[in-house]
């Protein structure tokens, strides 16, 4: 498997798909052709259906600036590799095409292409929980302590720039009440959520926190503010949220903190690997599904759980997404994807409440259920995988038809 900083990368929303992904491959074709006469971009799939409503055109023009850019969107068309592909072309005076290369966003702002079979070099060994778990209890090591590992301790400078975005992002949420860009005009809510649960007692007021603290950092990721992606942009609200949560309401260390990231970017890790966190591959499911069993997993280990209650936790957070589907309302990453991401952290200290009632043992293994989601997002039609033509994209347009505006 890749280090867990092809989990964690830090970049601007609103998606890394369709943002982080495109600017970075964009990037690598304008180095090595930066004297083309002009240019063209062709968007396919997934990529090219949501490309406006997640900002990519937005990216690609900042980026190329005033150079002559081409822009061709062909959303029916899916290339073999990845529906998120872009094909860059550098054109010379003549009109003719010097160079071209066909690129594929597979989620979390990681980039590959016909060439190669992944983006980054392979630092782990196991590629199974299973595998992990036992190398664990050989050892007498926790999660973090397989990544320490084969990280080495220079992994802890990196996830502590993580964990500041990640603040950050929760503290810029909480105090930005601007309305969200693009047609839907949505209006923020985490400070006025934040503000509520100030004046409620116990139980209420931790959990409403937990959902302002979501809310934030999912609202600045739409605004196209800086994030940490965990795994992606789109479920970036997650794992900062319980984090943030646990940090502010039980006094964490940092050291904790940062060893439930390190055991959260390792199940991250095991689906990106096994599966996809591509909300264009496998629906929401890979996206926000593995938020949650993110966080499940980091809220439990922090909580002191064994391994195997972790595991468990993170099990139930992917489980209990199984068949979720990416519908974002006119390409936007905004409804349903904002109150998602609340909705997950708060299952995700339902999970570690759960897991820590157990011993750990249960009948479905975390690594079952990765394949598990794999298989039910292959089988989603397209329209359900961030093409924005069915579930709640389509009705939401089909409601708006005839009425006034």
């Amino acid at each position: 498997m890749e280090s867990i900083k092809e989990i964690y990368k830090i970049g601007h929303g609103p998606s890394s798909s369709h943002t982080m992904g495109p600017r970075k491959a964009a990037l690598q074709f304008l180095k090595k052709n930066e004297n083309a006469a002009s240019y063209k971009v062709t968007l396919f799939g997934s990529l090219a259906a949501t490309a406006k409503g997640h900002l990519t055109h937005k990216v690609l023009h900042e980026l190329f600036n005033s150079r002559e850019l081409e822009i061709i969107e062909k959303p029916t068309e899916f290339l073999p590799r990845h529906p998120n592909a872009m094909k860059f072309e550098a054109i010379n005076k003549k009109g003719e095409t010097n160079d071209s290369w066909t690129a594929y966003s597979v989620g979390g702002g990681s980039v590959i292409d016909d060439n190669t079979n992944t983006e980054s070099k392979q630092v782990y060994p196991l590629n199974t929980m299973d595998e992990i778990l036992e190398w664990c209890y050989d050892n007498g090591k926790p999660l973090w302590g397989y990544v320490e590992e084969y990280e080495k301790p220079e992994i802890w400078d990196y996830l502590a720039e993580v964990w500041k975005v990640m603040q950050n992002s929760i503290r810029r949420g909480l105090d930005n009440d601007e309305t969200l860009p693009g047609e839907l005009h949505l209006p923020r809510k985490a400070g006025d959520v934040m503000a509520k649960a100030e004046n409620l007692k116990g139980y209420i007021r931790k959990r409403s926190m937990l959902y302002a603290y979501a809310l934030a950092v999912s609202e600045e990721n739409a605004g196209g503010g800086l994030i940490a992606t965990s795994p992606t942009c789109g479920g970036s609200g997650v794992v900062p949220a319980v984090l943030y949560y646990y940090k502010n309401i039980y006094k964490g260390s940092h050291k904790k903190v940062l060893r439930a990231l390190a055991t959260a970017g390792l199940v991250g890790n095991l689906v990106k690997a096994n599966a996809s966190i591509s909300g264009a591959e496998v629906g929401c499911q890979g996206e926000v599904g593995t938020a949650c069993a993110m966080g499940s997993a980091a809220l439990t280990q922090i909580s002191g759980g064994s391994i195997y209650q972790v595991e468990y936790a993170a099990e139930m957070g992917l489980e209990h997404h199984l068949g979720l589907t990416c519908d974002p309302v006119l390409g936007l990453v905004q409804i349903p994807c904002i109150e998602r991401n609340a909705m997950a952290a708060a299952r995700a200290l339902n999970h570690k409440d759960y897991a820590m009632l157990s011993d750990g043992r249960h009948f479905i293994s975390f690594d079952q259920v990765v394949q598990t989601m794999n298989q039910t997002g292959r089988d989603l039609p397209s329209l359900y995988r961030e093409t924005s033509t069915g579930g709640l994209a389509m009705f939401y347009r089909l409601n708006r038809r005839g009425t006034k505006k």
